[in-house]
């Protein structure tokens, strides 16, 4: 396994920001009635773990999908309150602290 690279990195983080653009689309979709953003999602889907197999060449499959999740965890917080008008209480900013350093101490594991 090649040690650790940024670029690595980086394609885990785009691999959770396109996971989140497959969410909203899907969302979109309205249960894939307008298919248009069905099939957006889907292409979506493929494109991110493209960059997740990407991202597997440099860094550990186990370290790189907590990345993409914790990307997608994040995303979707930051869009609900963006797109959406949703709020996370005070304990929901807690859980993604404790989401984000879990994935930096696996990252040193």
């Amino acid at each position: 396994m090649p040690a650790f690279s940024f670029s690595s990195f980086a394609f885990a983080v785009l691999a959770g920001l396109f996971d989140v653009a497959a969410n909203l689309a899907s969302s979109r979709s309205n249960g894939f009635s307008h298919r248009g953003w069905g099939v957006l999602s889907i292409a979506l889907v493929l494109a991110a773990f493209a960059l997740l197999a990407e991202a597997v060449k440099g860094m550990e499959l186990a370290i790189a999908y907590a990345v993409l999740g914790a990307t997608g965890i994040f995303g979707t917080a930051i869009s609900g309150r963006l797109l959406f008008g949703q709020r996370l209480k005070p304990i929901g900013w807690i859980g993604l602290c404790l989401i984000f350093g879990a994935v930096l101490v696996l990252h040193t594991a």
